[in-house]
This record gives C-alpha cells, structure tokens and sequence, in this order.
C-alpha cells in the first residue's frame, strides 16, 4: 500500500514541478516580448529631460502629451496615416483577390506547366524586395506612376500575391474535392461550385492571408523610401524615419509615432480574429 501511494506522490510532484516550470518560461517569454512595447508606450509620454535621466525609468511622472502634440501640429504625421492606410487596404485587396484565384487555379486546376507555376510563386516570394526594387522603379516611371500612391499600390502586390497565392494553395487542397463535384453535377459552373462552397470554407485562410498581406503593406519601408519623393506622399515608416537626422534621434517623436502606428495593426488582428474563428466554426458544422 505505502509504495503506491509514495509513487502517486512522486507522480504528482513531478507534474506540478513540470507545470511551475512550464508556466515559469511561459511569463518569461511573454514579458521578453511584450516588455519593448510596454517602453515604447511609456516613453511616449516622457518629456526630453525624463528620458535622460534614470528617475521614474520605468513610468513617466509626469505624464505629458507633447510628443503627440508635436506629431499632429508640427509634422505630416495625419497625411502620412492617410497614405499608410490607402496604400495598405488597396494593395491588400487587390493582393488578396489575385492570389485567391491564382491559389484556386494552382489547386485545382490541371494544366501544361502547372507544377512549374506552383514552384515559382514559392520562389518569387523569396526573392528579397531588394534585388527587385530597381526593374519596379523602371516600370513604374515608364507608367507615369512614380512618386505617387499608386505606384506603391502597383508595387507592393509583388510580394503579397506570392505569399497569398502559395498559402492559399495548401488550404484549397485541404478542401475535398468532391463538394465542388456534387456541386458541378446539380448545374453550377465551375466558378459558381467556388464562389458558392469553396470560398466560403476557405474564409478563415483567405482572411488570414489578407492579414499578413495587410502587415506587411503597412510595414513596408524600401519601396516606399524609393518611390516617393514627395514628403506629403509619405508612408508612416518612411515619415517617421525622418525624425532621425545623423546621429540624433527624436525618441518621444518616434515613440509616440511608433504607438499610433501599431494601433491599427492590433485593431485589424483583433476585428479579424473574430470571424476567422467564426469562419473555421462554421466550416467545421458544414463538413
């Protein structure tokens, strides 16, 4: 009886010991990231003299706006959100669409060259936006584009639709075929068996895709940097990169910026969630 029990108990340990442990590198990995943006929204509130000096480090006393102040009154900081946004919710859509229906093709459809398509959409999206930055710049002035929106528009889905196509494809394989038979069969077209019980399945990587596509248009700086000379065309990156001069850093400017900056993103993330989840329970229920 007593070697059992002591056994039990050894058992026991050992499993709160391996939970205290585990919750133990959780709290750390979880403070190790979230610790730089709880900086990043403290020392937007911090004055010039505070953040030289080590007294109240680590939260601002007092608290003061200035730097937000700054940002809206003396800098393009609005026009700068404006075209961030435009520029990021176009491109995204026009990303998403393509790549939604290139994905569907490569999936499905059965065609000379198509093993050779699918590889290349994987290759191209590794191709750093560095080594393309220069032909795109030949194009766009050769459209009349450049140092304008739309040229950054036209741009940025060169390395969106890649990644939404070559993400897309594996969530469509994953879809059975046989529903866009049943549905082929009863009279629908090929397009109406995709737009009736494939997209709808598909919505939770569809959207999923539209949010990295998304983060990644709004985080966007070479192209950016390189395609707009105008300062009132700016993207946010490439605007808050202009409070740096040399060797001088306006860090409340930057901090504040970088604050306003990630908002969006943290409110695209969370409204987003919400119907991928919706998404993936419905599909769930249909199958």
């Amino acid at each position: 009886m007593g070697s059992p029990m002591v056994r039990r108990r050894s058992t026991v340990q050992i499993e709160r010991t391996q939970s205290a442990v585990s919750y133990a590198i959780l709290v750390t990995f979880v403070l190790f990231v979230v610790f730089p943006f709880y900086w990043m929204i403290v020392t937007s509130f911090k004055g010039e003299t505070q953040m030289r000096t080590v007294v109240s480090m680590f939260w601002p006393s007092p608290f003061v706006a200035e730097n937000y102040e700054h940002l809206f009154k003396k800098t393009e900081f609005v026009s700068w959100f404006g075209n961030s946004a435009i520029v990021a919710v176009s491109s995204t859509l026009a990303a998403t669409a393509i790549g939604t229906l290139g994905a569907y093709a490569l999936a499905r459809l059965k065609f000379l060259g198509r093993a050779f398509m699918s590889s290349a959409v994987l290759i191209t999206y590794l191709v750093p936006p560095s080594i393309l930055f220069i032909p795109l710049y030949a194009q766009i002035r050769t459209f009349g584009l450049s140092d304008s929106l739309a040229g950054l528009i036209a741009a940025y889905p060169s390395f969106t639709v890649p990644f939404v196509t070559w993400l897309l494809m594996g969530y469509f394989e994953s879809i059975p075929i046989e529903l866009e038979e049943a549905a082929m069969i009863d009279g629908s077209t090929r397009f109406g068996a995709f737009r009736r019980i494939i997209l709808p399945l598909s919505a939770p990587g569809v959207l999923a895709a539209a949010l990295y596509a998304f983060t990644q248009a709004w985080n966007e700086f070479l192209y950016a940097l390189v395609f707009i000379t105008n300062v009132k065309l700016r993207t946010l990156p490439v605007g808050l990169s202009s409070f740096i001069t040399g060797d001088v850093y306006g860090w409340g400017f930057l901090m504040a910026g970088a604050v306003l900056t990630t908002l969006p993103v943290i409110a695209v993330y969370i409204y987003l969630q919400k119907y991928m989840v919706e998404g993936l329970t419905a599909g769930s229920v249909k199958g």
